[in-house]
């Protein structure tokens, strides 16, 4: 079998859950790599752009994790920590969250990451039939079902948007 094209679509492969890969073309020069997203695939495929979600890499005591969250919403650090079991949680830094999943910024994937890393989705997720997220590459996202998305990424769901 050949080699899949990213780790995060190696894990969905193996695993022989239902997905749809879809691309945009990337611009360099594009300030929020989620908003690229939502304007490439919602309308051309038909979505709601709370059904696109980003990847947040976080600094936790005594590590990382990760949240996942619609594009267009604000992440609640207070509410991730909590959902996350541990008393606070800030951005990490590029450099560690790319050192640790494996990922360039803008391509991390929350499936196939390097280390497994505690992880959390927002509960909104579980109201679609799919949802997309980074597919390990910038301008490429994967179309799956959300309780793929949660199994394969061992992940907790909450409600972690600010609000």
């Amino acid at each position: 079998m050949a080699r899949a094209a990213t780790p995060a679509i190696g894990v969905l492969v193996d695993d022989g859950a239902a997905h749809e890969i879809l691309r945009y073309q990337h611009d360099p020069r594009a300030e929020s790599f989620g908003d690229e997203a939502v304007a490439a695939l919602a309308a051309a495929h038909g979505l709601a752009p709370e059904q696109i979600f980003k990847t947040l890499v976080l600094a936790v005591p005594g590590g990382l994790a990760v949240a996942v969250l619609p594009v267009p919403a604000k992440l609640s650090l207070k509410a991730a920590a909590a959902a996350l079991g541990t008393p606070k949680a800030t951005m990490a830094e590029k450099a560690a969250a790319e050192r640790a999943t494996g990922y360039v910024l803008g391509g991390i994937s929350p499936l196939g990451q390097r280390k497994a890393l505690p992880t959390v989705v927002d509960s909104s997720a579980l109201n679609w039939d799919r949802v997309l997220c980074s597919a390990g590459k910038r301008g490429w996202d994967v179309a799956l079902a959300p309780g793929d998305l949660v199994r394969l990424t061992g992940a907790r769901t909450a409600d972690i948007l600010a609000p």
